[in-house]
């Protein structure tokens, strides 16, 4: 009834040439109750079937459209704090989770090395308690995989990993966000990945054969994906019908491929091998003339900070570049995780094709 006497409203104020728009956040009917995730803990994406992803995607695609496109306001999570662990510096994931929580009217709370040492000043069992007591939800980005695995195994509130040496989940549904609006679907793109085999590479083998992707990938020897993730990531490939190769080879990756991505070759806490490893990734820089033996529709992506010898300014600022549109999403993706961990919203917007 309350739904029906808003719109009847909205629509007098248009008709009468006024501009106004009466907004509650929890109008309409949710458009479906199949996926749910409130309360999960967010480590990794392996733990997450493709219907979840895709809910979270279509999740953040609503938050942008009411929120960005439409200008409402939807306080969606207010009286709910957030913990944020940064052991590592950050720019993206930091300005998003805080900028994104507070927009849906929460309180986000940093905390760096110098106020929180896991595992060092404190048990992290101790801080996993502490902090389940004080906050809602914890956003940590960390070395160690391991310590996010025993923060949510001792925590009662949901865990999000936001960067870790194995993973970096948090990434990628920003990444597929994009190709999604850029594409309008998921489903036979085409990915080529040439880089190291590291976090990110990791959370896309976790992830794009559920959405029907296929994955070539290249990187020098020695800097292959962890075996272990090799292996789950090919049976998700053979169940999902998708093809996954692996290659030394850049051109062989890039070969067909929709989307070329890349990543830093020297992460954080990486500063001691530079040499050896821009030695190592010779040959590996995206140019225009990797992009020839890519499909016609190639894009570029590449989730920042970017080096030169990564990827030329040719590429980067090239119109198919979506390195930018890709940064921003990082932000409505993380709301939609924290929506979706924290809240029953479901989205208003019509389910996007994946």
């Amino acid at each position: 009834m309350l739904f029906h006497l808003r719109t009847l409203l909205n629509n007098a104020a248009l008709r009468n040439g006024h501009n106004f728009v009466v907004r509650n956040f929890r109008c309409g009917q949710p458009l479906q109750d199949k996926v749910q995730l409130k309360g999960r803990d967010l480590l990794t994406l392996k733990n997450f079937t493709g219907e979840e992803i895709k809910y979270m995607l279509w999740l953040s695609a609503d938050l942008k459209f009411r929120i960005k496109q439409k200008g409402e306001y939807l306080p969606l999570l207010q009286g709910k704090s957030l913990g944020m662990i940064f052991e590592k510096r950050s720019t993206r994931t930091r300005l998003s989770t805080e900028t994104g929580f507070a927009l849906l009217g929460g309180h986000p709370c940093f905390l760096t090395t110098d106020d929180i040492h896991l595992g060092v000043n404190e048990s992290l069992t101790d801080t996993a308690r502490v902090l389940s007591s004080m906050t809602d939800a914890v956003l940590a980005r960390v070395y160690k995989q391991s310590d996010l695995d025993l923060l949510a195994k001792e925590a009662s509130i949901p865990i999000v990993n936001g960067l870790s040496d194995l993973y970096h989940p948090i990434q990628i549904l920003a990444d597929y966000l994009t190709l999604q609006e850029h594409y309008g679907s998921l489903k036979g793109l085409t990915l080529s990945w040439i880089g190291d085999g590291n976090n990110i590479l990791h959370s896309i083998m976790m992830s794009a054969a559920k959405f029907g992707m296929h994955l070539q990938v290249a990187t020098p020897k020695g800097y292959e994906p962890d075996p272990s993730i090799t292996k789950m990531a090919e049976q998700y490939a053979k169940e999902n019908g998708t093809k996954l190769s692996l290659t030394n080879d850049p051109l062989e990756a890039a070969c067909g491929g929709n989307v070329l991505i890349t990543d830093t070759w020297i992460s954080m806490g990486q500063e001691e091998e530079k040499k050896k490893r821009l030695q190592a990734f010779q040959g590996y820089q995206v140019t225009m003339k990797t992009a020839k033996v890519a499909a016609p529709d190639w894009t570029f992506l590449h989730c920042l900070p970017r080096k030169p010898e990564e990827v030329d300014d040719e590429v980067f600022y090239s119109p198919r570049s979506l390195v930018f549109p890709e940064a921003e999403n990082r932000k409505w993706t993380i709301m939609a995780v924290m929506v979706s961990l924290l809240t029953d919203y479901s989205p208003q917007l019509q389910k996007p094709k994946f």
